[in-house]
């Protein structure tokens, strides 16, 4: 009876998990093959084709709105690290969990609710919606990433590093940009991805708070699959998704040649 059991298990657990991976990867395979297809609808397989990549590539409104999410990911990063990590730093000296302790409630909150308080926010001091509100909201909702991770890296820091670079004749700023800082380097890389990853991809505080003027590459995709679904989005899915892996395996073999280097 154990043995019968064991050897249910030993092809059982495989079996879960090779169904939860084909759960989570098959409509990403799907949709990298048909973003192949000639076909003018996506239900069937007529033949193979580059048609909606060129015309991915001559579309005006798809470049204006994919220029328009890369310039506001990339602000939005530097404004979360630049902000996130002055915070973080002025926490040794302002000893304040309770603030700190906020910016997880971005992780906790649906983020529809952040969107409508932010919107709300904007309505009540009257700020007229943007590119500067759109990139407040996403700062906003980058710094509840940026400063839960930068901040468990900065507790682990010896202070001794500090302190010693400060004995020998370095000013606040001098130890702040050549000790804290790369000390701190790993954890600003993995923040600052995330939330790049995320300002790129959001939807709701984009719909909610860039205002009729400014449309980034989700808003847009949104209003182009409310009358139907364009193979065109396949190939603009299809590109986003070579591009992350592509700097997913740029970081990875980073990481390896820092270790073989390390060992050296």
């Amino acid at each position: 009876m154990i043995e019968n059991r064991r050897f249910f298990l030993k092809f059982f657990n495989p079996l879960i998990v090779g169904v939860a991976y084909l759960f989570l990867y098959l409509p990403i395979f799907v949709l990298v093959i048909f973003s192949f297809n000639d076909a003018s609808f996506s239900i069937e397989w007529v033949g193979f084709s580059l048609r909606w990549y060129k015309k991915l590539i001559h579309s005006v409104e798809i470049i204006n709105a994919l220029k328009t999410s890369i310039f506001v990911a990339v602000t939005t990063t530097f404004l979360s690290l630049l902000i996130g990590t002055c915070f973080v730093v002025a926490t040794k000296w302002w000893r304040s969990n309770f603030l700190a302790n906020l910016f997880y409630s971005n992780i906790l909150l649906p983020e529809i609710v952040l969107a409508i308080g932010i919107l709300s926010i904007f309505t009540f001091f009257q700020i007229p919606l943007g590119y500067g509100s759109l990139i407040a909201g996403h700062t906003l909702l980058g710094m509840g990433f940026v400063i839960p991770i930068v901040r468990a890296r900065f507790v682990e820091l010896d202070p001794v590093l500090t302190e010693a670079s400060l004995d020998l004749g370095a000013s606040y700023f001098q130890t702040f940009r050549k000790v804290i800082i790369p000390l701190l380097m790993p954890s600003l890389i993995a923040s600052g991805l995330l939330v790049f990853t995320l300002s790129l991809d959001d939807f709701l505080i984009a719909l909610f708070c860039s205002g009729p003027t400014v449309q980034t590459l989700s808003v847009y995709v949104y209003s182009m699959i409310r009358t139907g679904v364009d193979p065109m989005i396949n190939a603009i899915s299809t590109c986003f998704l070579i591009v992350s892996s592509l700097v997913v395996l740029a970081l990875c073999s980073l990481k390896v040649v820092d270790q073989v280097l390390s060992y050296e």
